[in-house]
């Protein structure tokens, strides 16, 4: 297969990536608590991104990572568009819900600016450290990369979003539980799912018998177009 190609498990991963970023993005509007835990709705769909970042990462290497990263935020930010334009339209008389809509695609461009800056780093690191580990054991040891990778990126996340997201809206002392209670609950979502991925991630390789070492590869974020 052709770098400059992509083939049918790449395209669906490519989609569920944009699904599951565009999704995260809109839950992360709701606080939620369970029990003594306190975490945004997105910690259900995010760590999602995460598993198909290490999948791409794995099977068909950090190139087509950088360009799912981007993709996803390209339609994260259409959303947001036409959301804020559905916002500046009026409203039909007899509707009642304009308050809580705004409510939540009103604070979308807030939670998107914080999600791109945090999510890139997280991501990139994520994928950073998924590509280097693969080549530095020759690719061995998938659980421990995916598990060291995730914790780096969902802390690097964690670290950068919370406080540009919710800065001001929420106490700096929950902001703090926050941050570390929301890396530690993705990064344990990845491990209890990990048998999935290394199933997925056998699969793919099975079906596609692609497995993409990168050892002469530029990890400058922004060569979209190296692929």
């Amino acid at each position: 297969m052709s770098s400059k190609t992509v083939s049918l498990p790449f395209m669906l991963l490519g989609i569920l990536f944009n699904v599951c970023l565009i999704t995260s993005n809109l839950l992360e509007t709701k606080v939620i608590q369970i029990g003594p835990v306190t975490a945004t709705a997105g910690l259900i769909v995010f760590p999602v991104s995460y598993i198909i970042n290490d999948c791409i990462a794995e099977v068909w290497g950090f190139k087509k990572v950088r360009l799912i990263i981007w993709s996803g935020f390209i339609m994260n930010f259409l959303v947001i568009g036409f959301a804020r334009l559905a916002i500046f339209l009026p409203s039909a008389p007899f509707w009642t819900g304009e308050e809580s809509f705004n409510f939540v695609f009103g604070l979308a461009p807030r939670i998107a600016l914080a999600s791109l800056l945090a999510f890139l780093a997280g991501s990139f690191l994520n994928a950073y450290i998924m590509s280097k580990m693969k080549v530095a054991t020759q690719g061995k040891y998938f659980s421990l990369r995916a598990i060291l990778s995730t914790l780096a990126g969902e802390s690097a996340d964690s670290l950068i979003f919370f406080p540009l997201a919710f800065g001001g809206l929420i106490p700096v002392q929950g902001l703090l539980l926050m941050i570390g209670t929301q890396a530690l609950l993705k990064s344990l979502y990845e491990m209890i799912i990990l048998p999935v991925t290394i199933g997925v991630v056998r699969y793919i390789k099975k079906i596609e018998k692609t497995d993409v070492y990168d050892t002469n590869v530029s990890y400058h974020p922004l060569k979209i177009k190296d692929i």
